[in-house]
């Protein structure tokens, strides 16, 4: 006859199987920390980086198309409807980075629960403005450098519009688990074009220089990374949900690497990013 398990060991098995679980647990929480630290000061420099090349002169009254030789159009001096499209498109963008990320703290949610309704609703609306803002400068403007370069970013759009409104709809019907994954995606998306600058800064600066990259950012390399600018960490966001519903450890460590390797690159990304376009423009704006 097989023994049965002594009392003993079946403990030593559970407490080694909860230490098990309590490990992946922590790992996931604290690489969704860090990935959310590293998009923080990302955003902030983002920030920064508007409120110097952008807001400052439009408050002074210093705006002039030659600081803007850089984008592919920006503003123009005498085209007062295409430049508001302009700055209703930008200045948004720097509300956002400094205040989007804030949704993202439990601690504020739980704390602040008016603040996290108004400042979501704001984030919402003016992601929004970004999105359609966006789309019409890319498309009826001429802000693009190829068609085939600008399908990604054009997608992103779109699903921006799909995805706040979700997130909205379920947050008014206090359906807030469904709230919460469209709120993640709808941060992803309106941040898209923000990660696609980390992504290719990035990928320059991995290289050391261009890699199935083109001047009209239509390249094989820059079309994927337009592409997986959003669709990457939108993937890591529903392997995250998944595993939490799965409550295994195993599901858990998985998303916890899957999290690990974003902020990984988001790492990179915002390094590269600072050195080679914000970190600049900003000493050179001030």
């Amino acid at each position: 006859m097989m023994e049965g398990r002594s009392p003993a060991r079946l403990q030593a098995k559970t407490s080694e199987t909860n230490g098990y679980h309590r490990f992946s647990r922590n790992y996931l929480d604290w690489s969704i920390r860090a990935w959310i630290a590293v998009a923080l000061v990302g955003q902030w420099i983002f920030a920064l980086y508007i409120l110097a090349q952008f807001t400052l002169p439009v408050v002074t009254g210093s705006i002039d198309e030659s600081q803007f030789r850089h984008m592919i159009r920006g503003y123009v001096n005498g085209d007062t409807y295409n430049n508001t499209i302009l700055l209703f498109h930008v200045i948004p963008v720097m509300i956002i980075s400094l205040s989007a990320i804030l949704q993202l703290f439990p601690y504020i949610r739980k704390n602040y629960p008016t603040f996290h309704r108004i400042n979501g609703r704001m984030f919402l609306a003016l992601g929004l403005i970004g999105a359609v803002t966006g789309l019409y400068m890319t498309w009826i403007t001429g802000s693009r450098l190829s068609n085939l370069g600008s399908l990604g970013v054009t997608l992103n759009g779109i699903l921006i519009l799909a995805a706040a409104v979700f997130a909205w709809r379920y947050a008014l019907q206090r359906k807030f688990r469904q709230h919460r994954r469209w709120a993640v995606h709808a941060f992803i998306l309106i941040n898209g074009v923000w990660s696609f600058r980390l992504y290719l800064m990035g990928w320059f600066l991995v290289n050391q220089g261009p890699l199935g990259n083109s001047r009209t950012i239509d390249g094989p390399a820059d079309i994927a990374l337009s592409f997986a600018s959003y669709l990457l960490p939108m993937a890591i966001a529903e392997i995250v949900f998944w595993a939490e519903r799965q409550r295994s450890a195993k599901a858990t460590i998985g998303a916890a690497v899957g999290v690990s390797f974003a902020a990984l690159i988001t790492l990179i990304g915002v390094v590269a990013a600072t050195m080679m376009m914000w970190g600049p423009r900003i000493m050179a704006a001030l």
